[in-house]
């Protein structure tokens, strides 16, 4: 059973917003493309969102046992993802735009980069949080098998998050200088993924 369009196109925004919003992931995509050249960008970029496929693993195992097990179990899971992506908004919000793109001139290749990309991201327990948080949300119980639909999820996180990590790689030089010299759009940046955090969370929260 594939994902019903109107919970496609829901995750679909909700993942192309969290992406783009300044973080640990692109500000390191920018900083490697600016300093180091477009390939190695593209390449820690592309890694970081395979990374991301390791942590759906996690999520779809873990949400259909927890299903399984107890119905209650699922409804608190949801809860505490709820408050972690509240937290998270909170973070956001206090940045106020505070992220900058430094250099580092160290040379690396670009395969080492993707490696290091993709273990950086499936070893991060913040990201193993991030997940089990937010793909959860978007499961229709009613349309039937949990994990499927969470490795769909997943899968499209993932794909999202290639094509805008090696755009940030390309661009990397233009783009990195932009977020240097406009604070106020970084912190608006900040402000709609704080937001949205905040209300996927209030979301769970109120409708477990």
């Amino acid at each position: 059973m594939l994902l019903a369009p109107e919970q496609f196109i829901a995750f679909l925004s909700a993942a192309l917003l969290i992406t783009l919003s300044p973080g640990p992931d692109n500000l390191m995509v920018l900083s490697i493309g600016a300093t180091r050249g477009r390939l190695r960008g593209m390449a820690f970029g592309l890694g970081c969102a395979l990374g991301c496929l390791s942590h759906t693993l996690l999520a779809a195992l873990g949400v259909s046992a927890l299903i399984a097990a107890s119905p209650f179990a699922f409804t608190a899971l949801k809860i505490a993802g709820g408050v972690y992506l509240i937290y998270l908004g909170w973070q956001a919000l206090k940045r106020r735009g505070g992220s900058k793109i430094t250099s580092n001139h160290h040379q690396e290749s670009t395969r080492t980069l993707f490696i290091r990309g993709v273990i950086a991201n499936s070893i991060n327990p913040k990201v193993v949080l991030f997940f089990l948080a937010f793909l959860p949300q978007f499961v229709m119980t009613a349309r039937g098998d949990a994990a499927w639909q969470i490795v769909q999820l997943g899968v499209i996180f993932t794909v999202q998050a290639m094509l805008l990590f090696a755009v940030l790689g390309f661009f990397a030089g233009h783009i990195g200088q932009w977020f240097n010299r406009n604070a106020k759009a970084s912190a608006w940046l900040d402000r709609i993924a704080g937001s949205i955090f905040i209300a996927l969370g209030l979301k769970l929260i109120i409708h477990p």
